[in-house]
């Protein structure tokens, strides 16, 4: 009887699981705003969620041409190869991009803080935020309103043009220990 009940129990909870995630689609579809408005830009009925990444392949997917909008890491990552942040995507309709290297509680502060490491970020999707935690390397950014929000980056800002810097922020608690300059 108790084997019974528990297959039953599980069977229900599988169910309500398999209902929850349908109607959740079917209203991020309809309303991404109830969502965060985190959607990729050029699709009307398609929305991304934030991944929470642990390991290095799912973190370059999320930041790649295909990806989020927004990554957030669960744990320090390091890479021996250049890591690319590129593709076209929105929030709240305006162009952006984050990478939060960071986890966060339910009231959306700070949990944990994480290093990502590699040789080289290039930085190529517009508004781009490197957020809560350190990168280390160097970053190359080819792309408008870069910005280092409460985050430090040990390394240098190499930007491929004057536009691109003078788009460039850390003026939220943002570090860059090296340069910052055009590098041609």
């Amino acid at each position: 009887m108790r084997k019974a009940a528990g297959f039953a129990a599980a069977l229900l909870l599988a169910l309500l699981a398999g209902c929850a995630s349908s109607t959740d689609a079917d209203n991020a579809n309809s309303n991404p705003s109830a969502y965060g408005g985190i959607n990729t830009a050029g699709t009307t009925d398609e929305v991304t969620f934030a991944p929470a990444v642990n390991n290095n392949l799912d973190f370059k997917k999320a930041v790649g041409k295909n990806g989020t909008w927004v990554v957030s890491m669960l744990n320090d990552l390091t890479f021996t190869e250049e890591l690319v942040v590129e593709g076209n995507f929105t929030n709240r309709e305006q162009p952006a991009r984050k990478i939060a290297l960071y986890s966060q509680d339910a009231e959306h502060n700070i949990a944990e803080s994480f290093i990502l490491t590699a040789p080289k970020m290039t930085i190529r999707s517009e508004n781009t935020q490197l957020q809560g935690g350190i990168f280390t390397g160097n970053v190359y950014v080819e792309a408008n309103g870069f910005s280092v929000v409460n985050a430090t980056i040990n390394g240098n800002v190499y930007f491929a043009n004057e536009q691109y810097q003078s788009t460039f922020s850390t003026a939220n608690q943002g570090i860059v220990s090296g340069v910052a300059k055009v590098k041609k």
